[in-house]
């Protein structure tokens, strides 16, 4: 019945299924490892696209671990948990863009081969967690939280990888910062949905 309080719509109960469980755990292991790996490697490369891109796994980490803790709360709870998860979100990409601002006065060019190398790699990564995740992609703003992490992950790899070509053809660093931003953007803009639905979630409860 339409304006029925005590209605719902069963993929609401997403979180409390034992394989949805599973599945967080694989991709905090999977984006907390590789994240870690790929900050060095950002590092070794100089490269701004590589430290944001490695800044959003461990971000998706965090957030991931957050949401499976989240899974015992009730409903307010968790959608207090999505709300925290969508500000740190936008710090993430706040960061990003501070970052690539303070670089255009650095202007090094990262190494276009190391690069190319850790996004391929973290590419792999972020097709199995987001894999894990996909049939888990609908629920309540924890679990699309948690989705919306994972898919930025995927398209921030590619980017990574495209910029990682425009590096090596230009032999300049622009191709770099302008992908660092386009991941803030992607940030940004996932922050603001993940937001709205805990917000939304949470009046409404």
């Amino acid at each position: 019945m339409a304006g029925c309080n005590d209605c719902y719509d069963p993929k609401d109960l997403t979180h409390t299924t034992t394989t949805y469980r599973r599945a967080l755990w694989i991709v905090v292991i999977l984006n907390a490892g590789y994240g870690i790996a790929q900050m060095f490697g950002g590092f070794l490369a100089g490269s701004q696209a590589l430290k944001a891109d490695a800044l959003d796994f461990l971000g998706d980490g965090s957030i991931t671990l957050l949401g499976l803790l989240a899974l015992s709360w009730g409903a307010v709870w968790r959608a207090r948990a999505a709300l925290a998860q969508g500000v740190f979100l936008a710090a993430l990409g706040v960061g990003v863009l501070a970052a690539a601002a303070y670089r255009m006065f650095v202007l090094n060019s990262p190494e276009p081969f190391l690069m190319s190398g850790f996004g391929l790699a973290a590419l792999a990564v972020n097709v199995a967690a987001a894999w894990v995740l996909s049939k888990h992609r609908e629920g309540d703003a924890n679990v699309r939280a948690v989705w919306l992490f994972s898919r930025n992950d995927a398209i921030g790899n590619f980017a990574v990888i495209v910029a990682a070509g425009l590096v090596w053809l230009t032999a300049t660093p622009w191709p770099d910062l302008a992908v660092a931003a386009v991941i803030a953007g992607l940030f940004l803009h996932s922050s603001f949905d993940i937001i709205r639905d805990s917000l939304r979630e949470m009046i409404r409860t």
